[in-house]
């Protein structure tokens, strides 16, 4: 074959010569798109510009105004980083680059010390020299003697490491700028002055292959973009994020105390409580008017459980074990419910006049997440999820997702969460089932997406070992993307627990099996939701929802009868009794975040009123009002569950 087509986004076609690359055929387009091209895509995947391509296929060409064309920018500057370290510290060994690229870069080094804030100044002024040196970037394949013995000549121990993970019928590409050369799939800019603006954020310490035992390497982050208007907007992103990080924000609101007595593990306090309680509390009173049934399966069980289920091969590093009485008998602390909730349905033959059957289940769960990667709230041992699975027919899938969306769009509303999209995550490397199995679910969950109205985005080789899944993802007000509701088909745990139902027909089958969560980690999500919110806490999650302020001592009666009135209605109030001035007394309520404040003074005891103060609104006072109004008006904001306070 001597030429193939090309087919463009605006239904064109191109025909172009057997082996064309990608910027040949931005170059046929015209010079203006091949200037500005950074990638292509093709068939969703970013590919590289310097890609043959040998056969008939639909193509876009990736710009820096492309969603993708800023992930492009910062790998390519990612190199341009190792290239700067390289000839700063000619004896620096060069390990491996980051795989998401969608905020910042990172490369992993052997050095013999640390870097420190001067020699990451100095390292970003290379970058910047190397990125005037406008120097093309080349991709060339190569055979994998040929890429190990590069590598030796070059010193570079650990990348021959990093060549054996490269499976054997894998293409072995390197790209390389200048002198520098590294093994990488690419894609990357056509020039180093593509790269327009970079910053080097910081340097840290970290292991080889994250191995204690191996290697100490020292990791360099940073980021890059297409120009320095952008650049500035980023960095100002992260400087809210600093000041939005659940970690200080949590410590600041005394929510929640982490310990090295128990690494990962959270020490809720109260205030803390209100919100994982209220949480809980939200999602279970919705289970009635969904149909769940809630249940409580064993913390401890014996290892055959998850064996049967596939967790002990497929997850045993990530879970506890122990030995039991007899020593033979080994005992895992459960990491997930799906396996208590298989053996719950599996104590009798269900009846298809049962299903869809809806276990639900808020127990703590354990997994043995590795030290480096636990982060306050985000990443912990010990958590609990908004766990449901939900045996059905297979017929019934399709109803029971759009269940899941319709329960999913009710709890983000009253959370205040907006602009969610929707993705289903396909199969990937390490896998339970068989593969046509995997592709009849997986275009079945994309129906179902499709046919509630969204448009369905694919995560290709995102899901899990038992199933392909969808996923609900959010921006933030940072504009970070976040999973948090999943619905997940089980391709494998029916089978190997032999569940089975009397079907319609008199017959016995195996039902279908979901997964699914609206929060997800209840840790998680409220580590999310405390960066999204700030703090700022919808009146009803509050902690304390209202800040009861006496102007002297000679009001501080009437506002603990106050405090009283609304404790009994339910509501949650504190009074500040301190001999301070009203002004400081309201910022206190500002700085913790206590979105209504009663005013007491003279006038307001001899009138019997309250004079309302909402911490967010154009309308900071409202006129004195009578308590029993206001109590009611409060909690008929609670129980509806509304963002704010007072209409």
């Amino acid at each position: 074959m001597s030429e193939i087509n090309v087919r463009l986004p605006d239904g064109n076609t191109l025909v172009v010569s057997h082996g064309s690359t990608v910027l040949q055929v931005a170059e046929r387009i015209g010079p203006g798109l091949a200037k500005a091209a950074l990638a292509g895509r093709i068939n969703g995947q970013v590919v590289d510009l310097r890609r043959p391509l040998y056969e008939d296929t639909a193509i876009e060409i990736v710009t820096a105004k492309s969603e993708d064309g800023g992930d492009v920018i910062r790998h390519s500057a990612e190199h341009v980083m190792a290239d700067a370290v390289k000839r700063l510290f000619p004896n620096a060994q060069v390990d491996a680059g980051r795989a998401d690229h969608s905020e910042k870069f990172q490369y992993d080094f052997l050095v013999a010390e640390p870097f420190t804030p001067e020699d990451l100044e100095r390292i970003e002024k290379e970058m910047q020299a190397i990125i005037a040196e406008d120097k093309p970037f080349t991709r060339e394949v190569v055979a994998r003697d040929d890429a190990k013995a590069r590598f030796q000549s070059m010193g570079e121990e650990l990348k021959l490491s990093r060549i054996d993970d490269i499976p054997e019928d894998a293409e072995i590409t390197l790209f390389g700028h200048g002198a520098f050369t590294d093994l990488c799939r690419g894609p990357h800019v056509r020039s180093t002055k593509q790269i327009g603006a970079i910053k080097l954020t910081e340097a840290s310490g970290t292991y080889f292959r994250g191995d204690e035992s191996s290697h100490k390497l020292q990791r360099i982050y940073g980021t890059a973009f297409s120009n320095k208007k952008e650049m500035k907007s980023h960095l100002a992103r992260i400087e809210e994020a600093k000041k939005r990080d659940h970690r200080r924000v949590g410590v600041a609101l005394d929510l929640y105390h982490m310990d090295a007595v128990s690494p990962g593990s959270p020490f809720y306090l109260p205030k803390g409580m209100v919100i994982y309680n209220g949480l809980i509390d939200f999602v279970r009173s919705l289970y009635p008017l969904h149909g769940y049934q809630e249940v409580m399966t064993p913390q401890l069980c014996r290892a055959e459980l998850f064996k049967t289920s596939g967790h002990y091969d497929m997850f045993y590093d990530d879970m506890y074990f122990m030995t039991g009485e007899d020593e033979d008998e080994e005992i895992g602390v459960k990491a997930t419910n799906c396996p208590g909730h298989c053996h719950v349905f599996a104590t009798r033959l269900r009846s298809y006049r049962e299903l869809p059957l809806r276990m639900a289940e808020f127990s703590r769960l354990h997994r043995n997440e590795r030290s480096g990667t636990l982060n306050g709230l985000a990443r912990v041992r010990s958590f609990a999820q908004d766990d449901a699975h939900i045996f059905c027919e297979p017929e019934q899938v399709g109803s029971e997702v759009q269940s899941f969306f319709d329960m999913m769009a009710e709890i983000y509303k009253a959370l205040g969460l907006e602009g969610v999209t929707i993705a289903v995550s396909t199969r990937p490397e390490e896998f339970l089932g068989e593969v046509s199995d995997w592709d009849v679910a997986e275009k079945m969950l994309v129906d179902c997406v499709e046919d509630a109205g969204f448009d369905c985005s694919i995560k290709e080789g995102e899901a899990v070992f038992y199933g392909p899944k969808v996923e609900a993802d959010f921006l933030d007000v940072l504009g970070r993307k976040w999973t948090l509701g999943t619905i997940q088909i089980d391709m494998a745990m029916p089978g190997r627990f032999g569940l089975e139902y009397v079907g319609r027909d008199g017959e016995k089958h195996q039902p279908a099996m979901l997964h699914r969560a609206v929060l997800g980690s209840i840790e998680r999500f409220m580590a999310i939701y405390i960066e999204h919110t700030g703090g700022d806490f919808p009146f009803w999650l509050s902690p304390v929802q209202v800040a009861i302020l006496p102007i002297s001592h000679a009001q501080h009666a009437r506002a603990t009868e106050i405090r009283q009135t609304l404790i009994a209605a339910g509501l949650r109030a504190e009074v500040d009794e301190r001999s301070e001035t009203l002004g400081f007394k309201i910022r206190e309520t500002e700085i913790n975040k206590i979105p209504l404040s009663l005013v007491i003074g003279e006038k307001e005891v001899e009138a019997g009123t309250v004079t309302p103060r909402l911490r967010k609104s154009k309308k900071e006072t409202f006129e004195p009002r009578g308590l029993d109004e206001l109590v009611g008006e409060l909690v008929a904001s609670t129980n509806a569950r509304q963002m704010g306070p007072l209409s």
